[in-house]
């Protein structure tokens, strides 16, 4: 799931942790995980494998027992292996780490449990929950938030700065998907209507992401078009000379 900025050397992306837990209770449950992480670390385990295993827990609780509909307990498993985001860190900042693999390891299976997390949702509509319409919706939030993140990575690996606040970045999605998922599982235990809370939250998701990609295109647009034309003038002054 991968750790935070300041111990990963990555500039700001939400994770699963950061999107779920508010600086607060990040701040309250780094002190009570400091001495898990150091114990991890005379053990000689690793921030990359805490973050595996996260990682794997994700993964885990979204395609086992999302496709099963057990939407409760899959967001109580995913939500457990949350805090690997805050173990993680914790020792990555006492080890004093920051490396560019590990801001890549992040990063890259922040995009996985992503993809977990709307493909277990797909893998319920197109089974068991047979509604192709939510599924397609699933399947759409998993590709578009894809694309979000790309492309802001891909506008600031061209010199961008891509300065723009999406409408649903990843914090929203997560924050939006898990929460309505969680109380849509209390429908097993007799709560009425609730389950309707994760089809409104797919659509919202979707149109959200639709919006912020749109944001993003302008933005990287505009800013292509400055930065052209700044280099334009610089070279025409530097020919003047």
């Amino acid at each position: 799931m991968g750790q935070p900025v300041a111990s990963r050397g990555r500039a700001a992306t939400p994770t699963v942790g950061k999107a779920m837990l508010n600086k607060y209770a990040r701040a309250f449950f780094t002190r009570v995980l400091t001495p898990l992480a150091a114990f991890l670390i005379r053990r000689g385990v690793s921030p990359d494998t805490v973050t595996l295993i996260g990682t794997a827990g994700v993964v885990a609780g979204a395609l086992v027992f999302y496709p099963m509909g057990e939407f409760f307990w899959g967001t109580v498993v995913i939500t457990l292996f949350v805090f690997s985001d805050l173990v993680d860190g914790n020792m990555a900042r006492q080890l004093g780490r920051s490396s560019r693999w590990g801001a890549f390891l992040d990063s890259t299976l922040d995009r996985v449990a992503d993809g977990a997390i709307f493909g277990g949702f797909a893998l319920w509509y197109a089974g068991a929950g047979d509604d192709n319409i939510l599924c397609a919706v699933s399947i759409f939030c998993l590709a578009s938030g894809q694309v979000v993140s790309y492309t802001k990575a891909r506008g600031e690996s061209i010199g961008l700065p891509v300065a723009v606040n999406g409408l649903v970045e990843r914090a929203e999605r997560l924050v939006v998907s898990l929460v309505a998922a969680g109380l849509a599982g209390l429908h097993k235990f007799g709560v009425p209507g609730i389950q309707y809370l994760l089809p409104v939250a797919l659509w919202i998701v979707a149109v959200g992401s639709l919006i912020t990609l749109v944001q993003r295109v302008v933005t990287v647009r505009r800013e292509a078009a400055e930065a052209d034309a700044a280099a334009q003038e610089n070279h025409g002054t530097e020919a003047a000379k």
